[in-house]
């Protein structure tokens, strides 16, 4: 049971009159897991438990150390949380940004409506969480995507009235997440909400400053305090030339206090945690956006390195602006501005290192692939996975012919190797290795 704070009680009492003792009683039960499968990924699997109203979203757990998992197909993520993506539900080709973006949530379910087209930037301001994000974002395989690790400020500076919609899950009082993570309330008092109201507006102010006219601006908390909530889609109404777009309340949401186009989600009615969802639209007049196109930097050798290597080992021609970072090479999506003033977590899909006279691909190109894009590609066991992901090598059939191979568990992408006179060479990144027992 959650031992919660008096000051808490009492707000949520008044603010909950009869409907209180059963807001209270889900403290008493255990937090609700869930996951979605990664439309992005050529192999699909039906799990049990699926959530109604929700696309690729089921109730249960998913072991971190499963070929689900560890290929991308599986991303774990609580229902509640989930609504946010559905809410943003962004066309393909549109230009996106996930300002406060870490672990990867929101982020992989905007990628899954986007599927590879437009582009998104997913930013985490602190770089410990950035390179969380930075691997979630690689597992699922997407190939649209530059994390960023900033401040709103100096990505305004850069992407003026750029994006075409902006979501910000707000840093906030973490009220829905007492359940799930008792030491949140840890930080709580009467008075944290409305310093956490302030500093959702600072950052909403920078978030104007990069949303296109027509843009949409997708707001959310998890939390109930209508100081982070309500109050703040006030402001944001008074202060901006906004209107809210209504937002379909499924599986047990309820209206937000005043403002019936929002959501918010109560446990007792949403089999989930807490959160508050607003949806909001530009009225702002179009205008002509110029983005002076970036060039590719690769020098002749390197060029040809990677033009041989696409001929040998790829059907297919990826689309996008390739770059060298030091001898790192990297595809990044299409309409970019200069980002060389930000701090860049992932430049994009990153393809590959050049070394002396040849060219290696990367583990995150081998999770994004399908097998119609490869040459060659093996199929390991699940048994032989344990191994391979142990960082042991793995034995394939004599017959193969020696070279780059991609990786496949269950039918999806797990980076490349070489095979070698029958041995399938070791490339799993020594950083995400695991023993399973």
């Amino acid at each position: 049971m959650t031992t919660l704070k008096k000051d808490f009680i009492e707000k949520y009492t008044r603010l909950l009159a009869a409907e209180a003792p059963a807001f209270f009683e889900t403290f008493e039960k255990e937090p609700v897991s869930a996951f979605r499968t990664n439309p992005l990924k050529e192999a699909q699997q039906e799990f049990p438990d699926k959530i109604p109203n929700m696309p690729w979203s089921y109730y249960g757990k998913v072991s971190g150390k499963s070929p689900e998992h560890v290929s991308g197909l599986v991303y774990s993520q609580e229902p509640a949380a989930q609504i946010v993506g559905q809410v943003a539900s962004p066309q393909k080709g549109m230009k996106v940004l996930d300002l406060a973006a870490a672990p990867g949530g929101k982020t992989t379910h905007l990628l899954s409506y986007l599927e590879n087209t437009g582009l998104l930037v997913s930013n985490e301001i602190s770089s410990k969480r950035a390179k969380i994000l930075v691997e979630n974002v690689e597992r699922f395989g997407a190939r649209n995507v530059v994390v960023t690790n900033e401040s709103a400020e100096r990505l305004a500076e850069v992407f003026p009235a750029y994006f075409d919609m902006i979501v910000l899950d707000a840093p906030c009082s973490g009220e829905g997440m007492f359940r799930k993570d008792p030491a949140a309330m840890d930080y709580w008092d009467r008075h944290y909400p409305a310093s956490c109201a302030q500093l959702q507006k600072e950052i909403l102010e920078f978030a104007m400053n990069m949303l296109a006219p027509g843009g949409q601006l997708v707001y959310s908390t998890c939390t109930w305090s209508p100081e982070e909530n309500e109050e703040v889609v006030a402001w944001l109404l008074e202060n901006y030339n906004l209107e809210l777009v209504p937002i379909d309340k499924i599986n047990g949401m309820v209206a937000g206090i005043g403002y019936p186009e929002t959501a918010r989600m109560y446990p007792q009615y949403f089999k989930g945690e807490g959160q508050f969802v607003a949806k909001f639209r530009s009225l702002a007049e179009a205008s002509n956006r110029t983005v002076k196109p970036g060039k590719t930097n690769l020098n002749k050798e390197q060029s040809q390195l990677w033009q041989d290597f696409c001929k040998e080992n790829l059907h297919v021609r990826l689309d996008g602006l390739l770059q060298v970072f030091g001898d790192q090479l990297y595809l990044l999506p299409h309409g970019l501005p200069d980002l060389s003033k930000l701090r860049i977590a992932r430049n994009g899909l990153h393809l590959g290192t050049f070394k002396k006279k040849r060219f290696e691909p990367s583990f995150a190109l081998g999770l994004t692939l399908t097998s119609k894009e490869v040459v060659s590609r093996v199929e390991i066991s699940e048994a032989d996975f344990i191994q391979y992901a142990a960082g042991n090598t793995v034995s394939v059939s004599v017959d193969l012919p020696n070279g780059w191979y991609q990786v496949a568990i269950k039918g999806n992408g797990l980076g490349f190797a070489k095979v070698v006179s029958g041995v399938l060479k070791n490339t799993f990144p020594k950083g995400l290795r695991f023993q399973s027992f």
